[in-house]
């Protein structure tokens, strides 16, 4: 949530059960092309920068909610998910009602994460004991609530049938007092003694107060419950760079996951969230295989981690205004840099909007409105029209006449295949640099072999092809004129073919 970059080492070696465990998670998810329908999602055993799912390549790109969906009772998930698959997104974020928020927290205005009072529901039971700081009764930490499994099997039947991936964020630091206050895990809000202790001692190994136990017992429980899912991958922690989260706690917490699956003869993905903006991942835990990153932009950690293999993702946007293009801007740059995950954290779903539109007050965190999601639902079916999983990022073949803060991205199937991101120099709502140009303002060199090419530009914000060329070229450098923009373009060339002739 919050916008400061933390970059946190990753020091401790995995234990020695997951360590001997671990080489058949890699036969198990590199060679899932043997396995029989069904199985959960996958990296993708060509190229691990992506998913496989259900039998398809796969990228995950969304604009979803503030994470409430499930943990508040008064969310309309089912109008919710409706109106992420009529915007081609393909997946959400939800937390599991272990951390909620106060509805001041942020300055978030109907904040999903701050449910009404005595309208939290989580994995445990309410006590008959009134007096919880959320509202309504205390929680009995040794009883779950199967209302509560009820509702997060329904969410994810739901979300399965719409082809959506879903991310469960098991745990979330407290980042003040305030978090901490309404968590069932507090002391004050639970009938078992458990939790009097400070919120900065929660996730640890030695200072938890008895808390470590309930933790691996709601972590081996819902993984229990959801392990027939195939459209779902586990978080560990969302922002455990904040508060006193410790990182042999997180990899304690991935070997339970782990371990508590090796029975079922499936594994799902593992989440890691690594820092805000960029950090180089050091000594990764072998069964987490998504390294997640907030505020993601410019890419570089991207390039920085490219060399591990396996997913990198953004799944948080945001504090930089209310405006599209920042944002639009975030998910080209992040996924033509390589990225295989991107989640727009988006303020327009709330009690009530549960369509999203919620009229986004100015002076909040982020955006988010039905233009936005169709801008990147745009980018999902657009990076779906070409043979991601045999691209890689190319722009060492690229140049151009570019202003300061004017960039080119390229994604690229060599000799086939080359998608070029032009994006202007703006990103904040403060942002004076040039972001209009005109016809030829700027141009790109491009180096190609020779053969028979199609040139397609669209423009990224109206989801519209601007302007197309066949051209046969003899190899080597091809200079491609820019066609007036604002903001951001995007360039497809193939080797002869014409894609996506119906955003004419």
């Amino acid at each position: 949530m919050k916008p400061q970059l933390v970059v946190r080492s990753l020091r401790r070696s995995c234990s020695r059960f997951v360590c001997k465990l671990f080489p058949v998670f890699v036969l198990w998810s590199f060679c899932s092309s043997s396995l029989p329908a069904g199985q959960p999602l996958l990296l993708h055993p060509e190229n691990g920068h992506y998913f496989l799912f259900r039998g398809k390549p796969a990228l995950f790109i969304t604009s979803g909610e503030h994470y409430g969906a499930v943990l508040n009772r008064d969310f309309n998930y089912v109008s919710y998910l409706d109106t992420l698959a009529r915007a081609g997104l393909n997946g959400t974020r939800t937390w599991t009602g272990v951390y909620c928020e106060s509805p001041a927290a942020f300055n978030i205005t109907s904040n999903t994460l701050a449910p009404a009072p005595g309208r939290l529901i989580c994995p445990w039971a309410r006590s008959e004991q009134p007096g919880c700081g959320c509202g309504g009764n205390k929680f009995d930490l040794n009883r779950w609530d199967p209302a509560y499994v009820a509702r997060l099997k329904d969410f994810l039947s739901k979300a399965s049938r719409k082809g959506i991936i879903v991310e469960l964020n098991l745990f979330c630091p407290f980042y003040d007092e305030s978090m901490w206050l309404l968590s069932p895990m507090n002391g004050a809000n639970n009938i078992n003694g458990l939790g009097k202790l400070a919120r900065t001692n929660v996730y640890t190994l030695d200072r938890n107060g008895g808390l470590l136990a309930v933790q691996e017992a709601l972590a081996r429980k819902l993984v229990t419950e959801l392990k027939n899912f195939d459209n779902l991958y586990y978080e560990i922690c969302n922002e455990p760079y904040f508060g006193g989260v410790t990182i042999e706690w997180q990899r304690h917490i991935a070997d339970v996951i782990f371990a508590t699956e090796t029975p079922f003869g499936a594994h799902h993905l593992i989440s890691q969230n690594i820092a805000n903006e960029k950090a180089p991942v050091q000594d990764p835990h072998p069964a987490v295989s998504i390294f997640n990153f907030h505020y993601a932009t410019p890419p570089d950690t991207v390039a920085m981690n490219f060399g591990l293999n396996r997913v990198i993702g953004d799944n948080e946007t945001g504090f930089r205004g209310t405006n599209d293009a920042p944002y639009r801007m975030e998910a080209w740059d992040f996924i033509i840099a390589g990225g295989g995950l991107f989640n727009n954290l988006d303020y327009s779903f709330t009690v009530g909007h549960e369509d999203g539109t919620f009229g986004v007050p100015a002076g909040q965190p982020g955006g988010g409105n039905p233009g936005l999601r169709r801008q990147i639902g745009f980018l999902r079916e657009f990076i779906n029209g070409f043979d991601f999983v045999h691209m890689r990022p190319g722009d060492e073949g690229v140049n151009g006449n570019l202003p300061p803060g004017t960039t080119v991205r390229a994604l690229v199937k060599p000799g086939e295949e080359y998608i070029l991101y032009v994006r202007s120099g703006i990103g904040g709502k403060s942002d004076q640099r040039q972001a209009k140009f005109r016809e030829g303002e700027l141009a790109l060199q491009l180096k190609l072999p020779s053969g028979k090419f199609t040139a397609q530009w669209f423009n990224t914000r109206m989801a519209k092809l601007v302007s197309r060329e066949r051209f046969e070229h003899q190899g080597g450098v091809r200079t491609i004129k820019v066609p007036a923009f604002d903001q951001d373009i995007v360039l497809a060339v193939r080797r002869a073919a014409l894609p996506m002739e119906k955003h004419k």
